[in-house]
């Protein structure tokens, strides 16, 4: 019998130079559900979050690995979905999204499977086709 957070997986598909964006959220019935919650790279650990790339108290970002992991969601709403501006291949891999809970072992844990694509760059050259005349 397995007791504590249950962890979701889901899998993410975006392109290289477009914004990513990693789908969080909770449950916010009123201003004193709002808490704080981190994304990690790997998967959930069994507290906090492993390679923390972002951190909020639940009001605002508290701390940010770098400027392209933004939160542009609304937080006091629930809304912790992790963009990933400019995405690049190199940012492919497992995300951990921890909303702490109150309580032992009630924390929200979802791993993302993040994959990033190389760009489509369109290779196709306009085609000109000479055709020799013979007299």
């Amino acid at each position: 019998l397995s007791t504590g957070s249950t962890v979701s997986e889901f899998i993410v598909i975006g392109e290289a130079g477009q914004d990513v964006t990693v789908p969080c959220h909770y449950s916010v019935r009123d201003k004193n559900a709002i808490t704080s919650m981190c994304w990690g790279r790997d998967r959930c650990p069994n507290s906090k979050c492993s390679r923390p790339i972002i951190w909020t108290d639940g009001w605002r970002v508290t701390e940010q690995h770098s400027s392209r992991y933004q939160l542009k969601g609304d937080l006091q709403k629930g809304d912790v979905s992790l963009t990933i501006v400019n995405a690049m291949e190199a940012d492919s891999g497992i995300y951990c999204c921890r909303v702490e809970l109150p309580g032992w072992f009630n924390d929200q844990l979802i791993n993302h499977k993040v994959v990033v694509n190389k760009a489509r760059i369109s290779t196709a050259r306009p085609h000109t086709y000479t055709s020799e005349q013979t007299s």
